[in-house]
């Protein structure tokens, strides 16, 4: 599910290079299309894709309008934004893959837009109505009906758009909360209040997300993603094995305004992997690389994806507050994928790109301009003089001025029509998704399946913190493996977080929710649906499984951080001073070294076992809060060090 909505087909020519077994353009568009619903669209050609290309440049500017001006009753504006989701959704979006017709809408296509999208532009026009006879409105069975039949039409959309996983969880819910609860009550709930479709999410998506994922899209359109990937070239493409780290960092900078792990993976792997390639790195190991770094973008300050958002509304905070909190967790990730990197690099005595190669710093400093948008963003944000709303409207105005100072890749009219087309796509999949997390919400708040959840789960762990957080990680990791990020959390703060959060298990309500965030985000490398990883390997032209594998062992900081702000929240900057936090800092380095070391099986030279159980061992002694274990750990990894280094230097190892 793309935030930014990136092109995921590049031109043939950015992935086509001298390195024969480099996947193409299309490789990589077959592997979308298979594993991603989003690359699934119709064709359209001539008039008729203008007139829908204009459809939804004007719905991407009724949002921004609307997100900014819009007043009035909750239950008018979200309606309204559903049904117009339902009609730009089956106009894109065909009942099954690969459907290659052109110009090609079915009757019952057609049916179902029309009767699905009616049903929420009824509610929408007699809103006020409708909510005065409250309950007593599911003694009409033409309301039951329209009610039932908008919420098919939206599941439908879902199954075309984002995936059946997400349907398999509604379905069950569905199933238990009828089983347990009068059908009007359910009926009523789901759609006629705000506790089912209009719940949190698609309120949060209509009145944030959406004018954040157009922002993105006018950002892209400033050629900032070629700069970011040059300005990684520049620092760190002549060190050992520099186009993996430029992989790292690329993905890193174009992951702070990205959403999407499989977007980021295809922007910047299709210039990173061909060069990771030609170094000298195996194919899956390169293609791992790029998923397990992309895979970051979405926990990477200051946007952070979508789910961000609905995070600050969860817990009550500010958009800031949750950025702020997310950045040690996020350098920690890319410091362990940096240092399994470089240690790789040094175990194959692979050699960076030559300086005369690479992109000079003072042409990029010319370029500085561009990240003025991010700047003027955060600025605005943080300051919380301003709704997030009117930050990201500001923001997208100082974007087209930024492309129409870049005379290298100068933003156009045609452009920005482009960037407000690709806002409307990227919104389908979102706010569907956020709608069908509304329904897994409204079914657990009917039900009480939430306290039933936590008494169940803390008599399982026993009241063991460290349990509990290992059950949810499993249920957080197996819902991510098919259900969108911003789903995934929204399902995980519904049920899971409110476990780690009850009095019985004690972590802090923001470890918690970053807790489960993460873990639904991993879900993209972990296998065996590892839809990051994927789309890495086809690039690559590597072994899909041996891929994201590989990308799972490269990212394992982000299957360890997560246990450590939940034992120790200083990390997330909770109840903490500066000192705590540069000793956590330094002893979770550390200890992500230890294990990747260990995990690599080299440091200085080839490390045996016992060794690497050693490494392995003191590194997550070291990331385990507490003097004692801190003391223990450093002398482990201490004493693994200094024996690898005096092994390198002996004549025997020479």
């Amino acid at each position: 599910m793309s935030f930014l909505n990136k092109d995921k087909n590049p031109p043939v020519d950015a992935v086509n290079t001298d390195t024969p077994d480099v996947g193409t353009a299309a490789d990589v568009e077959e592997v979308m299309k298979k594993y991603d619903r989003e690359s699934n669209t119709r064709i359209w050609e001539g008039k008729p894709k203008t007139a829908l290309r204009w459809l939804m440049v004007l719905f991407s500017v009724y949002c921004i309008l609307v997100t900014l001006f819009g007043k009035g009753l909750r239950e008018v504006r979200l309606t309204r934004f559903l049904g117009m989701i339902l009609i730009v959704g089956y106009l894109n979006f065909p009942a099954r893959k690969g459907d290659s017709r052109v110009n090609h809408v079915p009757w019952y296509d057609i049916l179902i837009m029309i009767v699905g999208a009616g049903g929420f532009f009824y509610f929408s026009n007699h809103a006020r109505e409708i909510l005065m006879q409250a309950t007593k409105i599911t003694r009409n069975p033409v309301m039951v009906v329209m009610a039932i039949l908008s919420m098919l039409a939206l599941m439908e959309l879902c199954r075309r758009s984002v995936g059946i996983p997400i349907l398999c969880v509604v379905g069950a819910l569905l199933v238990y909360t009828f089983a347990n609860v009068r059908f009007g009550k359910v009926i009523y709930d789901l759609f006629f209040t705000t506790s089912g479709v209009m719940n949190t999410p698609i309120d949060v998506c209509a009145k944030y997300i959406v004018v954040f994922i157009i922002f993105g899209a006018f950002l892209e359109r400033t050629g900032i993603a070629s700069f970011f990937i040059d300005l990684a070239n520049s620092i760190a493409g002549s060190s050992a094995g520099g186009p993996a780290k430029v992989a790292v960092i690329s993905s890193a900078l174009c992951g702070m305004v990205s959403g999407s792990s499989v977007g980021n993976t295809v922007t910047t792997g299709s210039v990173t992997i061909p060069m990771m390639k030609k170094t000298g790195y195996q194919g899956e190991f390169a293609g791992a690389v790029e998923a397990a770094a992309s895979t970051g973008g979405q926990i990477m300050p200051p946007i952070m994806g979508a789910a961000a958002f609905l995070m600050a509304e969860y817990m009550g905070v500010s958009y800031a507050e949750v950025a702020l909190r997310a950045i040690l967790p996020a350098v920690l990730y890319f410091a362990g994928i940096y240092i399994a990197v470089h240690l790789e690099a040094k175990k194959l005595g692979l050699k960076g790109i030559p300086r005369e190669e690479l992109p000079k710093m003072r042409h990029l400093i010319k370029k500085i301009y561009l990240l003025a948008p991010l700047v003027v963003l955060v600025v605005l944000v943080s300051t919380n003089t301003r709704t997030m709303q009117f930050s990201a409207a500001v923001a997208i105005g100082v974007t087209i001025l930024v492309g129409l100072v870049n005379k290298d890749d100068r933003i156009t009219f045609r452009k920005m029509v482009d960037a407000l087309e690709a806002g409307c796509k990227g919104t389908i999949t979102v706010a569907v998704a956020c709608a069908m997390a509304g329904i897994v919400s409204g079914c657990i708040t009917s039900t009480g399946l939430a306290s039933k959840l936590i008494t169940a789960i803390v008599s399982v762990s026993g009241g063991h913190a460290i349990i509990a957080l290992v059950l949810t990680m499993i249920c957080c990791i197996i819902l991510g493996m098919g259900v969108p990020t911003t789903a995934n959390y929204c399902i995980m703060a519904a049920t899971c977080a409110p476990i780690l959060m009850s009095p019985e298990i004690g972590i802090p309500t923001v470890a918690a929710h970053f807790f489960v965030f993460y873990f639904g985000i991993v879900a993209d490398i972990t296998p065996p649906v590892a839809l990051a990883a994927y789309a890495g390997s086809a690039i690559a032209k590597a072994p899909p499984m041996r891929t994201a594998f590989n990308a799972t062992r490269l990212a394992i900081a982000a299957f360890i951080v997560p246990y450590i702000f939940a034992f120790s929240p200083a990390l997330l900057f909770i109840n903490t001073n500066a000192v705590e936090v540069v000793q956590i800092c330094i002893t979770a380095v550390a200890g992500i070294f230890g294990v990747a070391a260990g995990l690599s099986g080299f440091l200085y030279r080839k490390m045996n076992v016992p060794i690497r159980v050693i490494s392995i061992a003191g590194g997550l002694t070291l990331l385990i809060p507490g003097l004692a274990s801190d003391v223990i750990g450093l002398v482990l990894i201490v004493g693994m060090v200094l024996w690898q280094r005096k092994g390198a230097s002996s004549p025997a190892a020479a």
